[in-house]
C-alpha cells in the first residue's frame, strides 16, 4: 500500500507512580518545531492521567515527571484517558475520556500556554444505552448500533450509560461553528456547534434522533468488523482534511487494532473523497502484538514536517511507539480509493 518508516518505541514507562504501568495513546501538538505530546500515564491497578512531553526529531527531550491532568471529580475517579488536543483560534482544547470505573464520558478542557489546562467538564449525553436505543429504532443506522447497547447492558449494567470515547475537534471553524468528532459505537459522527456550552442533555437528545444523518463513517472493511473510532486531529492538506482512525477486526482469538486512514473534503467534510481499504499499518511488531492489550495500533497524535507525516500511537496498550511516510504518497493512494 504505502511505504513506512519504523521509528520504534518513543516512550515508554517508568519507575513513578502515576505511570509505573503503561504509557499510551498520546495526543500531539507541533509548534516551533517542538512536539508537545500528551499521554495517557497508567498507574498499577489501571487507574490514569495525563503525563507531558516534549519530542524533537522524534526524541524525547524533555518529560515531566508528574501528571498534568489528574482525576478531581467523582465522574473520572477512575481515571482521565486518551487525550486529543487541537488549536482552535489562538486556545488550546484538550479533550480526554473521563472513567468512573463503570461509566465512560467525554469531557476536556483549555489552556493559552499548553501546560496549565482548566478543566470544563463533561459534553457528551448521560443518558442509558437503553434510553439511546429507543431514539435508534426509527432511524437508518447499521443494525450494530443496536447490538452495542444490548451488549453494553449485559457485558457492563442494565443502567450503564451511553459510552462516548474518541472525541476529536478540527483545528478550524466552519462558518463559525466548531466542528466536533465523536464515537457512538460503531461508527464516527460530526457534530456543528458554535458554543461547547451548547452539547446540553436537551441539545443531545435531538441530536441523537437523528444519528442517521450525522454518521460520517461506518464500519466496511475486513479490518473495521467489529467497529472503527477516532484517532488524530484531521489534518489540513491541500487536497482534504487528512483523518487518520482506528479500525477493529472481530476474530476468532479477540480483537485487532488497525490504523486506518480517510480523506474529507476541506469545506465539506461530511464528503469523503477516499479511505483505504486495506490498513494503513496493522500489529506486526512484538512490542503491538504482545502488552496489556495484545495486538493493538492505536494512532492519536499526528504532525507533519514537510512531507513527513508522523503518526505516534499507543502500542499493545503498553507503550507509545510511531511511524512515518510521506504525505504526498498517502494522499495520492486515498484520492485513488473512492468510496
Amino acid at each position: 500500500m504505502i511505504e513506512l518508516k519504523n521509528l520504534g518505541i518513543i516512550l515508554e514507562k517508568t519507575g513513578l507512580e502515576f505511570e509505573n504501568q503503561a504509557v499510551l495513546n498520546p495526543a500531539c501538538l507541533l509548534k516551533d518545531g517542538i512536539t508537545h505530546m500528551y499521554y495517557r500515564a497508567v498507574r498499577q491497578g489501571n487507574f490514569s492521567s495525563i503525563g507531558y512531553c516534549q519530542i524533537k526529531n522524534h526524541k524525547v527531550i524533555e518529560r515531566f515527571d508528574h501528571p498534568l491532568i489528574v482525576p478531581e471529580y467523582r465522574f473520572e475517579r477512575h481515571g482521565v484517558e486518551d487525550p486529543r488536543v487541537v488549536e482552535v483560534d489562538g486556545i488550546y482544547y484538550l479533550f480526554y475520556t473521563a472513567y468512573d470505573g463503570k461509566n465512560i464520558h467525554a469531557a476536556y478542557a483549555t489552556s493559552k500556554n499548553l501546560v496549565h489546562f482548566e478543566k470544563q467538564g463533561i459534553i457528551s449525553p448521560t443518558m442509558t444505552y437503553r434510553h439511546a436505543d429507543e431514539l435508534f429504532q426509527t432511524q437508518n443506522l447499521n443494525q450494530k448500533y443496536d447490538w452495542y447497547e444490548k451488549h453494553y447492558e449485559q457485558a457492563v449494567a442494565p443502567d450503564v450509560l451511553l459510552w462516548e470515547k474518541d472525541v476529536f475537534m478540527f483545528p478550524q471553524k466552519f462558518d463559525g461553528k466548531f466542528l466536533l468528532g465523536h464515537r457512538v459505537m460503531p461508527g464516527i459522527q460530526l457534530i456543528y456547534v458554535d458554543d461547547l456550552n451548547k452539547l446540553s442533555e436537551k441539545f443531545w437528545e435531538n441530536y441523537l434522533k437523528h444519528l442517521d444523518k450525522h454518521v460520517l463513517l461506518d464500519p466496511k472493511f475486513w479490518y473495521e468488523s467489529r467497529k472503527i473510532g477516532g484517532g488524530c486531529i484531521p489534518l489540513r492538506t491541500s487536497e482534504g482534511w487528512l483523518m487518520i482512525y482506528h479500525g477493529v477486526e472481530d476474530t476468532p482469538h479477540g480483537n485487532v487494532y488497525h490504523a486506518s486512514a480517510a480523506l474529507l473534503d476541506l469545506n465539506n467534510p461530511y464528503k469523503v473523497i477516499g479511505r483505504l481499504s486495506e490498513p494503513l499499518f496493522s500489529p506486526k511488531e512484538a512490542w503491538e502484538k504482545n502488552g496489556d492489550t495484545s495486538n493493538v495500533v492505536f494512532p492519536t497524535g499526528a504532525i507533519v514536517e514537510g512531507d513527513e507525516l508522523t503518526i505516534y500511537y499507543g502500542a499493545a496498550d503498553t507503550t507509545i511507539a510511531a511511524k512515518s511516510c510521506s504525505l504526498k504518497e498517502l494522499l495520492n493512494i486515498l484520492k485513488q480509493s473512492a468510496v
